[in-house]
């Protein structure tokens, strides 16, 4: 009897010519910009397009990436996954007209960012599915301080459950044992993860970069709504209004902006809503008008973002016609407070309507901005940010900024994670105007004390 030896068949997968794209991710303080900074200046050979967002009211982070070539866009509009239709559609798709300039995509995400909704984006919106490639989600943990976090902070939770890889940083601030004990955690809340422990995020980038790792099927065992459509707005407002003028009225919530849209609706019910909701996603993926406290809103132009660091914050609008009107408000307008007040006063919705919210964050968490010219005197302000993290560092999850120190010709550079606190000396200032720019993330903050302290640092 002959034997046949049949030559094995060998099919040629096809070329998966979509960009690949990384979702960088972690609680605040864990070593993302310092990873982001590894990538940058890395000899890999790639070009990556990097995409940052900031919880914050003024935007630090793309002044602490180190200069590159790669092209860096910054959202400093508060959280990621609560803009996911809006400001991430747009820039990516921005991005994709430049198609012939990078090899692959970077995003950071702020610290306080669920990546379930982020991730979504390349899944649910078809454009992004048929020219990008949701590589892998890559969370970074804090060693030292991640345990304080796992027992209060949701956000701390999703980003490890999510992860496809996770880098386990600072392992020189906590004992061989104590690792060993964060790493069985971990492992109880994501067995699947690639996990690296590192320190100052020193990682081979072909451990994180183009690894294939992400798995729809797994997303939807962490979160099994995971491909149910998620709105940029949380709640519509309805009202009946006659013409006159009109103000919005809000208080300090949980980000320093929030997007709105005024629009017109057929009758005051869901029925109103639904019958022109696809045109109210796409106007939210639109780029927004910044409006600042005092200034007008256009009923009908489009998404206004409402900038909130200024008390008090309102912002008047005129309807030139009465009729039924739909607010329509990325938060929920408790978070903040928000009024409309009319001619006769207080005016109260005649019915609301509910979207399932992608993400709520804690509302005693909040930012704190500064932005001021001139410089400082080094010694006070030293002093200052000792006594400050001596006594409310438990309090302060995030610190980081540029100041300006009198006599010094370079930027100085710092950052920190509750009490731990660093700086350096950075690039010169040069012809820049010198100045002083910072953020502190953190639970419970007190604007008025943070911001006349460090005034008290200025020359």
């Amino acid at each position: 009897m002959t034997t046949l030896a049949v030559p094995a068949i060998e099919f040629e997968r096809p070329v998966d010519t979509r960009v690949p794209v990384t979702v960088l991710t972690g609680f605040l303080g864990s070593g993302k910009t310092t990873l982001v900074n590894r990538i940058l200046t890395e000899q890999h050979g790639k070009r990556i397009a990097v995409i940052e967002n900031e919880f914050g009211e003024v935007g630090v982070d793309q002044e602490l990436v180190i200069g590159a070539e790669e092209e860096i866009f910054e959202m400093n509009n508060g959280c990621i996954c609560c803009t996911v239709r809006g400001d991430l559609i747009r820039i990516l798709g921005n991005l994709m007209k430049r198609r012939d300039r990078f090899d692959a995509i970077l995003i950071e995400t702020t610290g306080l960012a669920d990546p379930g909704p982020v991730a979504q984006t390349f899944f649910v919106d078809d454009e992004m599915q048929d020219r990008l490639r949701l590589d892998a989600i890559v969370t970074m943990v804090d060693a030292k301080h991640i345990a304080q976090h796992l027992g209060i902070e949701r956000e701390a939770k999703e980003q490890i459950a999510f992860a496809d890889v996770i880098l386990l940083n600072k392992t020189d601030l906590v004992d061989g044992t104590r690792l060993d004990e964060l790493e069985a955690q971990i492992r109880g809340l994501n067995s699947a993860a690639r996990l690296h422990r590192t320190q100052d995020a020193v990682i081979d980038l072909d451990c994180i970069l183009d690894v294939g790792g992400f798995d729809l099927s797994r997303a939807m065992d962490v979160k099994p709504t995971f491909m149910e459509p998620e709105y940029p707005f949380e709640v519509v407002n309805i009202y009946e209004l006659p013409l006159g003028m009109y103000e919005l009225a809000l208080q300090p919530g949980p980000d320093a902006t929030m997007n709105v849209l005024l629009g017109s609706l057929a009758t005051p019910d869901r029925a109103g809503i639904d019958e022109r909701l696809m045109e109210r996603v796409l106007a939210f993926s639109d780029e927004a008008f910044w409006v600042n406290s005092g200034d007008s809103l256009t009923p009908g132009r489009g998404v206004h973002r409402l900038t909130l660091a200024q008390t008090p914050m309102r912002f008047p609008f005129m309807l030139t016609e009465g009729g039924t009107v739909g607010l329509y408000t990325e938060h929920r307008p408790e978070e903040y407070a928000l009024q409309l007040i009319g001619p006769s006063g207080l005016v109260e919705p005649v019915s609301r309507v509910e979207f399932a919210p992608a993400h709520i964050h804690d509302r005693e968490i909040s930012s704190v901005g500064i932005a001021i010219p001139g410089e400082i005197d080094g010694k006070r302000f030293q002093e200052w940010v000792s006594v400050l993290l001596r006594e409310k560092g438990a309090d302060i999850f995030r610190s980081k900024g540029i100041v300006a120190i009198k006599g010094e010709p370079a930027r100085w550079v710092f950052q920190g994670v509750h009490m731990l606190f660093g700086g350096s000396a950075d690039r010169p200032w040069g012809d820049e105007p010198r100045h002083n720019t910072m953020v502190f993330i953190g639970r419970n903050l007190d604007r008025q004390a943070l911001t006349s302290g460090f005034r008290a640092c200025l020359v």
